[in-house]
């Protein structure tokens, strides 16, 4: 059977709003030319002339945090210790840490792209969806949300974009089993401008950051700025999203992939 692989991450790009201001990756691109000297130091006597048509190497200097990008937050992002449901809370995982079992499973994607900026969505909006996609979660299912964020990418509206996953709703999907969820939003959490103006009217600290917060009670993993996810269907494909592997790090980056299974044209075989 025929697949098809839908690109679900962002380039790592200079100049495009991505970040808040000052978090955002600064590429240095070293063309052919810029790097003859380097090829030179390596080999005592070789000249430019040597050089196929005088040329060196390609290659770039990158500069970023482990949450530019697509990438997948690690447990230990969200706090220091996860699995307080249990009844004893342990050291939260970081991103070499998480089971690889739990980055290539079959995706779900919750269609969220109707509600406002800053909206935080509830386990009600959750099983409402579940409903009309007639999908019931299952344990390992990676759940993408799909809210108006990706719409805005490279925007600079983008950061305050979409809407965010509240504390229950995400225990909801943790409860079910589910260890990977994933948004096209900047945070899984709604904009920090709208909670910020929340907080400021409540004087309630629960609210910020509560989904990511649920991670003190299941561990859980989630892609942030992921994109594309309109362009896929509510369910029967699959996600890879393998982080990079990086010794103790709070997240990794991924070149997130969706996998779908596509019946051949009539009349075809597959090979």
């Amino acid at each position: 059977m025929p697949r098809r692989f839908v690109d679900l991450s962002i380039p790592l790009e200079n100049d495009v709003l991505s970040d808040p201001p000052g978090f955002g990756p600064r590429i240095r691109y070293l063309d052919h030319h810029a790097t003859v000297d380097q090829i030179l130091s390596f080999f005592p006597g070789l000249t430019t002339d040597d050089l196929p048509d005088g040329e060196g190497w390609a290659i770039e200097f990158v500069q970023l945090s482990t949450h530019n990008g697509t990438h997948l937050d690690a447990p230990y992002h969200f706090h220091s210790t996860m699995n307080r449901a249990s009844g004893r809370a342990e050291r939260a995982a970081t991103i070499d840490e998480v089971p690889l079992e739990w980055c290539f499973q079959p995706g779900v994607k919750l269609d969220f792209t109707g509600f406002g900026d800053g909206y935080v969505a509830t386990v009600a909006d959750v099983r409402t969806e579940l409903d009309r996609i007639s999908h019931v979660l299952k344990p390992l299912e990676i759940v993408l949300v799909n809210t108006r964020a990706g719409r805005l990418y490279g925007d600079p509206g983008y950061v305050a974009a979409g809407c965010g996953m509240g504390r229950e709703a995400t225990l909801f999907l943790l409860e079910s089993g589910v260890r990977v969820t994933g948004t096209d939003g900047w945070s899984w959490d709604a904009p920090f401008v709208h909670t910020a103006r929340e907080f400021a009217q409540t004087g309630d600290p629960g609210l910020i950051w509560e989904g990511h917060r649920a991670g003190r009670d299941i561990g859980y993993c989630h892609l942030e700025k992921l994109h594309n996810l309109e362009t896929l269907p509510p369910d029967g494909f699959l996600v890879s999203c393998f982080p990079h592997k990086i010794r103790g790090a709070s997240a990794g980056w991924t070149r997130a992939v969706a996998i779908i299974e596509e019946a051949p044209a009539s009349g075809r075989e597959s090979v």
